[in-house]
């Protein structure tokens, strides 16, 4: 199988290190203590844009929907718990919000996001995911 897409990012230092991607895009200090970022947020934000873009593709793969992509928003909270076992373990909550569509069909298109998107494949089975669907 070929990849559509591949990247690489270099973390020094751990959680209170730096990170780079190979382009230098992307180039961060991390520490997450208000002056920098942290692995949870980077997580969040990247789950919550491929969420959405991912609720794009659902839409425009049906013909019914007539969804731009400013009509998507979502919000993740990722936190982190003890797991019991001396380590930790993630949480997820999405509220995907959805303009200009019912509640019935929103509700609808997040839960065939969650067969599609690459993050909720990822870690289906590993990580608890919640949900909150809204409609403008």
């Amino acid at each position: 199988m070929s990849n559509l897409y591949s990247t690489q990012v270099k973390a020094v230092g751990g959680r209170s290190g730096t990170i780079r991607s190979e382009d230098g895009i992307l180039e961060l200090k991390l520490g997450g203590k208000g002056d920098a970022t942290n692995p949870e947020q980077l997580f969040a934000a990247g789950y919550a844009a491929c969420f959405g873009n991912a609720v794009i593709h659902v839409t425009r793969s049906n013909k019914e929907y007539k969804i731009r992509d400013n009509d998507v928003e979502v919000l993740s909270t990722v936190g982190m718990v003890a797991n019991g076992n001396g380590g930790f373990a993630l949480t997820v909550h999405l509220d995907v919000t959805i303009s200009g569509i019912s509640q019935a069909d929103a509700e609808k298109i997040v839960e065939q996001t969650h067969q599609v998107c690459p993050y909720s494949n990822a870690i289906r089975g590993n990580i608890q995911v919640s949900t909150t669907v809204y409609t403008k």
